[in-house]
């Protein structure tokens, strides 16, 4: 599913400042695998799942989704495959335009906008649905702004949007790292759902390692830019939290 071959990062490069951010990865994720990937600031994982992005590209080494070379394509050019839920809760969604008009703009996420961008009743109730799943009380609010909401509202709801489209693959970049604990789990427990019922393959970068425990079916442990630890299914199932915590002592 990705494949990512002898990846490497130097920013700054040739200057005093230069930093060697990857060294050398090589990581094949296959479908449908939940990938938690844990490591101290600066050890790597933002750089790595920005990579997957698009958003950053390497000084060398490769990427492929699926068979398909996308070590030089842009972001929006990925998004045929893959969508992204971001740390801070306001960047996945557009403050001034409803909530409707959120998930309508979500589901044309990878066709031409054109002249499609209407609203009908089959969609409102579609989309009012999947809002209800959230027991937040929002599913009869779809007109309010979403600039009103609190994050929590709005990163869950984000989830929600990542699969309005065809989507393969889910970046989650910290989710429920700016929210009270309440609402991070809410986000935690609906991006796992999301991610069973629609078969996804997913990559979750977080400091947590509560929710590195608990969710995902692999762990991946990154230090200066390298994997230390890559444990499957079944070896993750024999981690206990002890060791996980152990990992950082």
């Amino acid at each position: 599913m990705i494949g990512i071959t002898s990846l490497y990062k130097t920013f700054n490069k040739g200057q005093p400042n230069e930093m060697n951010a990857l060294n050398g990865i090589d990581l094949q994720i296959n479908q449908g695998e939940y990938v938690v990937i844990v490591g101290s600031n600066g050890s790597g994982k933002s750089t790595l799942l920005n990579m997957v992005a698009g958003s950053i590209s390497p000084t060398s080494g490769g990427i492929s989704i699926d068979g398909t070379d996308v070590t030089k394509m842009a972001d929006h050019s990925r998004s045929r495959w893959i969508a992204r839920v971001f740390q801070n809760p306001l960047s996945g969604t557009a403050p001034d335009l409803s909530i409707l008009d959120n998930f309508r703009l979500a589901a044309l996420r990878t066709q031409p906008k054109g002249f499609k961008i209407g609203v009908n009743a089959g969609f409102k109730k579609q989309v009012q649905e999947k809002i209800a799943l959230l027991n937040m009380g929002l599913e009869n609010k779809t007109h309010q702004l979403m600039g009103s909401l609190s994050g929590g509202q709005r990163q869950a709801l984000t989830l929600l949007m990542s699969v309005m489209d065809d989507c393969r693959i889910l970046l989650l970049d910290e989710p429920s790292a700016a929210l009270d604990p309440r609402s991070a789990n809410v986000v935690m427990q609906t991006a796992d759902k999301l991610i069973s019922d629609f078969k996804l393959t997913a990559i979750l970068v977080t400091h947590n390692l509560k929710d590195a425990y608990t969710y995902g079916n692999r762990i991946i442990q990154m230090q200066e830019g390298i994997i230390l630890h890559d444990l499957n299914s079944a070896q993750k199932a024999t981690l206990t939290q002890n060791d996980l915590f152990g990992w950082f002592s």
